[in-house]
């Protein structure tokens, strides 16, 4: 690698690579270098998940199709959840890993479109990128919305599920990583729920008295009051409210609880978020 290839990323416009889980890309493996380069430099969306971390990676085209706050690009932090284009087929992504280019037209992913959720028909391919070692390092995702939909596939889309139009399925997200937070939050509301979000405990048991919420959707590492304190705290006073914990820890913090909860470990994908909001509590 050229000098010039190699300070690049340094010199990219409005990227903090400090934030990020690997540190300057100085450190990197040449393979992530010049697939981040290249995906940053490129005009089609792209997004890359590297490493058995999970950490994320995306282009500004990526952040402009699904919705994402610029100020999050090239977004480098390990994500509380899959994104949809990771997420939505989990089988694929296996295969992928295994060392397979996969190519799909026209399926149906949520995204935050102009500032609403929508369903959109997306062409995603898939391509495995090796590490200096010959393994598969991470897998790189080339999408772009789909011309048009095979006409058997027009049927209009399920209501998502436990979705209500009472207060009674409204969520309340606790998560004190902004970044995190944020992203969490679109997703639901992609998948059609109503959200609100607090950074910590305390706020969140404020906001719990001022409006009915379904689902306590908390963290269980917070600043102050624990998710685990305020889930307790929660339940004692709104019994019918449900709580689904996310860690990025095991789950030893929420095995053994005097209260029905349902936990995920970080990253989780879409279909075990959908899973965790359409089932009873565990």
């Amino acid at each position: 690698m050229t000098q010039q290839q190699s300070t690049s990323l340094h010199t990219l416009p409005a990227v903090d690579w400090s934030r990020g889980a690997l540190g300057a890309p100085a450190q990197w493996p040449h393979s992530l270098r010049l697939t981040v380069d290249i995906m940053l430099n490129c005009p089609l969306p792209m997004a890359l998940e590297w490493g058995p971390e999970q950490i994320l990676f995306y282009n500004h085209a990526y952040a402009a199709l699904a919705g994402l706050r610029p100020d999050t690009v090239p977004g480098c932090r390990v994500p509380p959840m899959q994104p949809p284009v990771f997420g939505w087929n989990r089988a694929a992504l296996a295969s992928a890993w295994d060392g397979a280019a996969l190519a799909f037209s026209a399926e149906q992913l949520p995204l935050w479109r102009q500032g609403s959720p929508a369903t959109q028909w997306l062409d995603l391919h898939y391509t495995p990128v090796r590490d200096e070692s010959g393994a598969v390092g991470g897998v790189l995702c080339a999408l772009r919305l789909a011309e048009a939909p095979p006409p058997a596939r027009f049927a209009a889309p399920a209501s998502p599920a436990g979705q209500a139009d009472d207060g009674g399925r409204r969520i309340l997200v606790v998560e004190d990583n902004a970044d995190a937070r944020y992203l969490v939050c679109e997703m639901l509301r992609a998948l059609g729920h109503e959200v609100d979000a607090a950074a910590d405990g305390e706020d969140a048991l404020a906001m719990l008295a001022q409006r009915p919420y379904g689902i306590l959707f908390s963290d269980v590492s917070l600043p102050g009051m624990s998710g685990v304190e305020l889930a307790r705290a929660a339940h004692g006073r709104y019994p019918d409210l449900r709580v689904i914990f996310a860690s990025g820890y095991s789950n030893a913090l929420t095995s053994h609880l005097d209260f029905p909860a349902t936990a995920m470990q970080k990253p989780y994908d879409l279909e075990q978020l959908q899973r965790a909001l359409a089932g009873p509590a565990a």
